[in-house]
């Protein structure tokens, strides 16, 4: 092999190892933002569900009402 070609090789070789260590570097980041919005998903669902909850309970249902004074 002449040295120009062996030079042009391990410059390859060189990238690829770069590329491929940032494909993983952006995977794994990839997956820490996939599960934090997972869990920003659920916190949000249990938020709403709590929500409506607390919603409930300062609406009263007028049938549960007593009817007012002045019937």
């Amino acid at each position: 092999m002449s040295q120009e070609l062996e030079q042009r090789v391990v410059e390859l070789e060189t990238r690829v190892a770069f590329q491929e260590h940032a494909l993983n570097e952006l995977s794994d980041a990839l997956a820490q933002v996939r599960l934090q919005a997972a869990q920003n998903a659920e916190l949000l669902r249990h938020s709403l569900e709590e929500l409506k909850q607390a919603r409930g309970a300062f609406y009263a249902d007028p049938a549960e009402e007593p009817p007012p004074p002045h019937y």
